[in-house]
């Protein structure tokens, strides 16, 4: 019987080994063809990418800044910054994040009012280092206007966002400020203006 399945099988492969081998040039050329068509780059060169880019202030020193701490921290460091005027910052987004249990189990997507309080505490970075804002103070959040989502931000993105100070009045203890957040180039999020009141 052994015999017997032993010729079925090699019979089965006997039409194939008939055949005249595939001369190597032709082997050889067929790679060559797929390395050139390969769009694969490496770790080192898409690391490389972002080596221009500066650090302002680290997750360190935000948290000097900031009063915000685990799970709602949501600066990761400020990549640009011009005092009393306008920071860059960026939102590193992980699927470990406790939001994602539920918002939503079967597909994760970061809250939109998140977005805008990742923005906002990114406007905090600039307000609590003006003049007339004391070391270890909070801004309150006191309006939020125009505010437009593009696109779902997803554990994964990189969400880098910009905040302008558009006003402040010190005697007050009133800021507002516009920002918007970008994932991969595109507008995620765009905020007209958001309104800050100094806690006293």
């Amino acid at each position: 019987m052994a015999l017997f399945l032993f010729a079925t099988g090699a019979g089965a492969f006997a039409p194939a080994l008939t055949h005249s081998p595939v001369p190597r040039s032709t082997i050889l050329a067929a790679e060559d063809a797929s390395a050139e068509e390969s769009t694969f780059v490496g770790a080192e060169a898409v690391s490389a990418l972002t080596s221009d880019v500066k650090t302002h202030f680290t997750l360190e020193e935000v948290h000097k800044i900031l009063p915000h701490r685990y799970p709602f921290a949501l600066v990761d460091k400020v990549i640009e910054y011009e005092a009393g005027k306008r920071a860059v910052g960026v939102k590193q987004i992980t699927f470990n994040e406790p939001q994602f249990g539920g918002h939503f189990p079967e597909r994760p997507i970061m809250p939109g009012v998140m977005q805008v309080e990742a923005l906002a505490q990114l406007a905090g970075i600039v307000c609590l280092q003006m003049e007339g804002a004391a070391p270890g103070s909070v801004f309150f959040f006191a309006a939020v206007d125009g505010v437009k989502w593009k696109r779902p931000v997803v554990p994964g993105d990189t969400m880098v966002m910009e905040v302008e100070v558009l006003k402040w009045t010190a005697k007050f203890g009133i800021a507002k400020a516009s920002g918007k957040a970008y994932v991969d180039g595109k507008l995620c999020v765009d905020i007209k203006e958001m309104t800050f009141a100094l806690a006293k």
